[in-house]
This record gives structure tokens, C-alpha cells and sequence, in this order.
């Protein structure tokens, strides 16, 4: 990680020297402590860092906050900032009734994705930029990362929150399409139907792709896929989740072949991706042009 992208973000949320910011300032170390540890990654990480340095607040639009407990569902409205210091998710005050996400989820995803110094990254469904703020401190300075989000107000918020990040640039635009830049990593914070075709091209050899795979309605997994030689693909789910669909990427046939996957369940024995249409008696699901291989 690079430190100065560390030392900018703590600086701007206590430059006054108030109180105030101090309280803050240890509410989310211990918060980034929490939520990494709820993830199972190790003490001291950079992904804790990081947490612990950005201003949450500065990424969730203005107080009063609409705050939800994802345990339980419970809503609560709060102006206080040390309340979006807990692993919950926070309203972006979207029209389309967007949220923040859940911290330690994100945690744990970013960890699978691994992002490192200098490393090329794509986030599809930036919102309001707090994840991409993330992954910009992970890749450092000397990295770089493209931000897409589709909702103006919210692209426009990102682009203003992430103003100092010199190795970010957020576009106001759907991440469904292309051109996408060449990757190392692609991450998506909406769900898809499928592996977009657009977003397996993006990657490198060695590339990471992590994406919610979930038809439109009803839940669905994240499914880690990492691109080797060629059209080599190696795949395997996360975990269990809920988003948003993703805009474009909700295509009909492949949506009713993916509930039909996970309605037999055997999802956590997915180990390969590939990209053609002649799925064999391995197939957990296929769509066109593409299936998932149980290993």
C-alpha cells in the first residue's frame, strides 16, 4: 500500500484538530478492526488500514442517514457519524433506493480479490464511491482504477469524493459494456445473470473477476472467477448474497437457467468457467456461450 494515499485520507477527516474528529478517527480503527476480523482476515492488513482511514460520511451523501441492520432488517435514521461506524449498510438517498452495502462483506471480498501495488482495477457499481476509495489505496499511487456507475447524482458524488485519488477515474455510465480497460482486477457490486462476456475480455492472464451471480429476483452467490492461459477460466463461489441487479446484465434465458442452478443447489462445487456452448454432464448451469463446471 501506498502510505501517502493513507496519510491524505486520515489528514482531511481531522486537519481541524476538534475533538470531533479525533472521536471518529478511533471509532474507525476500531470499526475497520471488527469488520476485517468478521471477514477472517488478518490483524494489521492493509485492507484494515485503509478502513480505518476513510470517512465513511464522506461517501454516504448528507445526515440524517438512512441506516439498515442486515441481520435483522431493522431501519434507524441517524446524523451521528459514529453510527455508520458499525457493519451495516447506509442509504445513498438514490431514488432508486441504492445502499452503501455491508462493510465486513466488502472486506471479505476485496480480500478474495487480493488487489496489490501497481495493479489495474475495474469497479462496475461504484455508487458513491467508498469501495472504490478502497481498492484506489490498495492498488497505490502507482496503480490505477476505473469507476463506473450508471446513476448521475451518485457518479457525480464519487467523482467529487475521489477527487484527490489521482489514479482514479469515474465514469457516469453503465460497466455492462464496453470498452472496458485491460484488468488485473474486475469487480462488481451488482448482480448479473451471468459472466458478461465484456467483463471476461477485460482481464489479464492472472486477471480476477468477483461479481454477484444472482438472477433479478431472489438471491444468488458471489462467484470468484480468475482468467489463466487463454480462455483457461477457474471458478468457484464466495458465499451467499443479495444485490441489486446490475443493468444490462440481466439477460432472460441465462436468468432462468441460474435459479434453475441454484434451486438444485451443489453451487459450492463449481471450480471452472467456460466460454462455449457444449456443456457436459458436469454443467451446474449454462447459458449461452458460457457454463460452470463442477469439480
Amino acid at each position: 500500500m501506498e502510505r501517502e494515499d493513507v496519510s491524505y485520507v486520515a489528514e482531511s477527516g481531522s486537519q481541524n484538530g476538534s475533538k470531533e474528529a479525533a472521536r471518529l478517527a478511533a471509532h474507525r480503527t476500531v470499526y475497520a478492526r471488527r469488520i476485517t476480523a468478521a471477514a477472517g482476515i488478518p490483524p494489521g492488513s492493509a485492507i484494515e488500514i485503509a478502513f480505518g482511514a476513510i470517512p465513511r460520511e464522506n461517501f454516504v451523501g448528507s445526515p440524517p442517514w438512512k441506516i439498515i441492520f442486515p441481520e435483522s432488517s431493522t431501519r434507524t435514521e441517524s446524523s451521528d457519524p459514529v453510527d455508520l461506524y458499525r457493519d451495516v449498510l447506509v442509504g445513498l438517498g438514490s431514488a432508486s433506493g441504492l445502499n452503501n452495502g455491508q462493510p465486513s462483506l466488502h472486506a471479505l471480498c476485496l480480500h478474495t480479490l487480493a488487489p496489490q501495488p501497481g495493479e489495474r482495477a475495474v469497479h462496475v457499481g461504484a455508487g458513491g464511491g467508498y469501495y472504490t476509495c478502497v481498492l484506489a489505496m490498495l492498488v497505490g499511487v502507482a496503480g490505477r482504477v476505473d469507476a463506473y456507475e450508471i446513476e448521475p447524482d451518485l457518479a457525480a458524488r464519487a467523482q467529487a469524493s475521489l477527487a484527490a485519488f489521482s489514479q482514479v477515474a469515474v465514469h457516469c455510465r453503465t460497466g455492462a459494456q464496453g470498452p472496458l480497460p485491460a484488468c488485473d482486477i474486475l469487480y462488481v457490486s451488482a448482480a448479473a445473470a451471468e459472466p458478461l462476456a465484456v467483463w471476461l475480455d477485460a482481464l489479464v492472464p492472472g486477471g480476477r473477476l468477483l461479481f454477484p451471480l444472482a438472477p433479478e429476483t431472489g438471491s444468488g452467490a458471489m462467484l470468484l472467477v480468475t482468467r489463466h492461459a487463454g480462455d483457461d477460466y477457474a471458478a468457484r463461489f464466495l458465499c451467499s448474497v443479495e444485490f441489486v441487479p446490475c443493468i444490462g446484465a440481466q439477460e432472460e434465458h441465462a436468468a432462468q437457467a441460474l435459479a434453475s442452478g441454484f434451486s438444485r443447489g451443489h453451487w459450492r462445487q463449481v471450480r471452472s468457467l467456460h466460454r462455449n456452448n457444449t456443456p457436459d454432464e458436469t454443467a451446474w448451469c449454462a447459458g449461452r456461450g458460457w457454463w460452470l463446471e463442477m469439480g
